[in-house]
Parts: structure tokens; sequence; C-alpha cells
């Protein structure tokens, strides 16, 4: 199960970059943790450390910077999440504290990873992610509303720009349910269906 996501107000860190890849995201090196927790630690690792081995900080790297080290929204550019189907990507920007990811797209697979982990995908067109973007650079620490039970995204000066998601997506996030979570839901439809068919095909169940 994960936390219920309704609507987010949070401080939006702008990482307007074209196919970020998984292994961006985090690099391989960085996922010999036996569990989820920590992988926040090795999230963009090779441009968030000008050493990665010691940890050294890159100071212009935006995660880095304030308020942005606080951020909860990550403003992304086209295809962010592609490449590999590491699941370790989404878990580790979830737990540096990311809720939601606002891009014009994303790697199929990512995106399917945000919605099993709790973490909002938004599609917004490219030229409304990149102004999100240039106004966050020029006035750092405005905030960005994430609003799913309404399907918009409303910026700090009060702009709302609708988006969609899959109504599947939209309710495992609503209701924080992983995909097994979200199965037992519809229990009743499954008995339903396995009383029908122990009638009609009863030499199955023999």
């Amino acid at each position: 199960m994960n936390e219920p996501f309704r609507c987010h107000q949070g401080i939006a860190a702008p990482l307007y970059r074209i196919n970020v890849d998984t292994d961006a995201v985090i690099p391989s090196r960085e996922m010999k943790r036996v569990s989820r927790e920590g992988l926040g630690d090795g999230l963009f690792a090779n441009w968030r450390y000008a050493d990665p081995a010691t940890r050294q900080p890159n100071p212009d790297f935006v995660l880095n910077r304030k308020p942005w080290q606080q951020a909860t929204i990550l403003l992304a550019g086209v295809n962010f999440g592609c490449g590999s189907s590491r699941e370790h990507a989404v878990w580790a920007l979830k737990d540096f504290g990311f809720r939601a990811i606002i891009a014009p797209s994303f790697g199929s697979i990512f995106h399917g990873n945000c919605v099993r982990n709790g973490v909002v995908p938004v599609t917004l067109a490219d030229d409304t992610v990149a102004a999100l973007a240039q106004a966050e650079q020029n006035d750092p620490g405005r905030l960005i509303t994430v609003d799913l039970e309404n399907l918009c995204v409303i910026d700090s000066d009060g702009n709302q720009h609708p988006f969609s998601i899959g109504e599947d997506a939209r309710t495992m996030l609503l209701e924080g349910l992983d995909p097994i979570a979200m199965t037992l839901t519809k229990d009743a439809l499954i008995e339903e269906f396995l009383e029908r068919d122990r009638r009609e095909r009863p030499w199955v169940y023999l």
C-alpha cells in the first residue's frame, strides 16, 4: 500500500532535460541495497555529486541548491524515465521525497512504475512544462499544486493546467493501492466469474 494522493502542494525542482533515462535517475552501482530505503541517496548520483565515491556534492546541480533541496515535485523534460525498466528509479525519487513528476512525456514502463509506487506522473504540454521550469528558475521556491482529484496543476500565479491520466491509475493513486490491492477491489467480480465458470465448466474444477 502507498500513501493516498489527493492534492499536494510543494516546491518544484526544475530539471528540464530531455531523454533522462533510468540509469541517470539512479546508476546501477547505486542499487546494491537490500531494501528501498536509502535509495534517495543515489538519486541522480552522477550529476548530484562531483565525486560519487566520496559523495562530494556538485554545487551547480539543482537538488543541491536551496530551496530545491526540499523539492517534492520534479519538473522534467520530454521522455523522462526512458531506458531500462528498473523500478529502483521510482523508488529513489520517492525516497528522496518526490510525490509527483511533471513532464511532457514519460517512458512507458517508468510511468507504470510511478503509479504502482504512489508517485503521480503528470503529463502537460512541453511549452507549459518549460514555462513552469523557467518561472521556477527566475523565482526559486514557487509552490505548485498537483490536484489529482480535479486533474489539474495550479501554478503559483493561480493558473490551472488540466491533465489526464488513466482511470485505473488515478484510482490506484487516489486510494494508495498497489497492484495487488487494486486487484482485490475486484474481488466480488472475480468470485462472480469463478462461480459462473464452475457452473459452465465443472470438469475444470474436478
